[in-house]
């Protein structure tokens, strides 16, 4: 392989040396000899593309006009399908997001979690598989995080080996390297629909029913101030999407996330996303931060991606002085399990508070808790909608609006179950009433027994 490992040389070096070609066919090719070829192929064309300055928008045009004639200069003999492919990878590594890329395009596939080189796992229709896709070895994945995160001015090495990143059509990303990912360099993506969902598709999915909307809708539109409570995967940012939806148009969303993520639909939107710390550590812009500033800023609506620290604290006060019609979510997986996630974040923020007065700030704060859940058979639903209900003595009342009840599973492994309304109307009708929304009994009208307090 003289004529493989000097042009791979050749990429690194200024003077070009005659080496003797290597023996025609493919079959003395290992693969190492294939990953040379594409290093090869990607560091000239990609030194060819600076030197010559091509725009952006001109370079998908120009490496496919190209590249045949620097492969051909390789001597290299490959079968049409086997170039081709070797193509299409590095035209994904110049332009893409390398071997990925692929997966970014198909429809079908929910999530991207690489474990290493040689691990890629997918989620299809809820269900994790192992993909056939690969990288060359840990320092390609490297380049593609770095293609990832660049652009946003992040930045991943061994004193800071973890990064939140997003992608251009806002899929969020997180990456993880050495020292802290011990079998290699980590990277999980959680795709997002190019097409943004509405409130019939969840519908239709069998994530909502109709009535579970109609209630939202209304709940959202009178202001008031919601949790959307869920497990990791569970679908949160979708149903938080999908109920920012019922916003009316003509007020201010000031959104604030981690990684701006979040597709609202307004147009009067204003977009916030922390920032981490520089290479000094210094100039750090925190969500508490965020949450602070956006109450000068004239908002009509906040809505907090995630809340996970401190800033619970100053959402919650936010709430309770004036800034009616929040939206936020929390990592849960019931709405008991929120209310004791919202004290311990309450009580990060470093304010020594005793217990009752958090719970008195949350429930005066939060009207609504929206439970969504990944079912074991991968299907997400809305499993409770629970009003805040108050007080008793120092325990916060809920009272459950509506609930999923399992009733079994087929042979398939298929989650059989109903979602309903409890037939208890919540404390708070006579507040939709004033604000215009006389809900009919059949929104809360019931088809099982409930039990609502607990």
């Amino acid at each position: 392989m003289t004529r493989l490992s000097s042009l791979a040389n050749q990429s690194n070096q200024s003077n070009q040396e005659s080496h003797e070609s290597p023996a025609a066919g493919p079959a003395r090719l290992t693969g190492q000899d294939l990953v040379r070829l594409k290093k090869y192929l990607a560091d000239t064309m990609m030194r060819v593309l600076e030197s010559e300055g091509i725009p952006q928008a001109q370079r998908d045009a120009f490496i496919k006009q190209n590249m045949m004639q620097v492969f051909q200069q390789t001597q290299v003999k490959l079968p049409e399908d086997l170039r081709k492919q070797i193509f299409d990878q590095v035209m994904n590594d110049l332009q893409g997001f390398g071997p990925i890329q692929t997966l970014l395009d198909d429809p079908d596939v929910s999530e991207i979690m690489v474990n290493g080189p040689k691990k890629v796992f997918v989620e299809k229709k809820g269900k994790l598989i192992k993909s056939n896709v690969t990288f060359d070895d840990d320092d390609h994945v490297l380049r593609i995080i770095d293609r990832i995160i660049l652009p946003l001015g992040r930045r991943v090495d061994s004193d800071s080996p973890t990064v939140d990143a997003r992608l251009p059509d806002g899929s969020r990303v997180n990456a993880v390297i050495r020292p802290v990912s011990i079998d290699g360099p980590s990277i999980t993506i959680r795709k997002f629909s190019k097409d943004k969902l509405q409130a019939a598709d969840l519908i239709r999915f069998g994530s909502l029913t109709q009535q579970m909307t109609d209630f939202l809708n209304a709940c959202v539109r009178a202001r008031f101030n919601i949790v959307i409570s869920g497990g990791t995967g569970s679908g949160k940012t979708t149903l938080l999407n999908v109920m920012s939806g019922f916003i009316p148009e003509d007020e201010r969303i000031i959104t604030i996330e981690d990684a701006a993520e979040l597709q609202l639909q307004q147009d009067h939107v204003m977009r916030m996303e922390t920032k981490v710390a520089n290479a000094d550590g210094q100039h750090a812009v925190s969500i508490r931060e965020l949450v602070r500033n956006s109450l000068r800023m004239r908002p009509d609506r906040i809505i907090v991606g995630e809340c996970r620290g401190g800033e619970a604290l100053d959402m919650l006060q936010a709430m309770n002085t004036g800034h009616d019609g929040s939206l936020t979510t929390i990592h849960s997986n019931t709405p008991r399990d929120a209310i004791s996630r919202l004290e311990t974040l309450v009580l990060m923020a470093g304010m020594d508070l005793p217990l009752k007065v958090v719970r008195q700030q949350i429930s005066s704060a939060i009207d609504l808790i929206v439970q969504q859940s990944r079912l074991k058979d991968g299907q997400r639903k809305v499993t409770y909608v629970t009003e805040v209900a108050g007080m008793e003595g120092e325990i916060i009342v809920l009272s459950d609006i509506y609930k999923f009840v399992q009733t079994g599973v087929t042979t398939e492994g298929k989650v059989l179950g109903e979602t309903g309304a409890t037939g208890i109307r919540p404390n708070f009708t006579p507040r939709l009433e004033a604000a215009g929304f006389k809900l009919g009994a059949e929104v809360f009208a019931t088809k099982q027994p409930a039990q609502n307090r607990r």
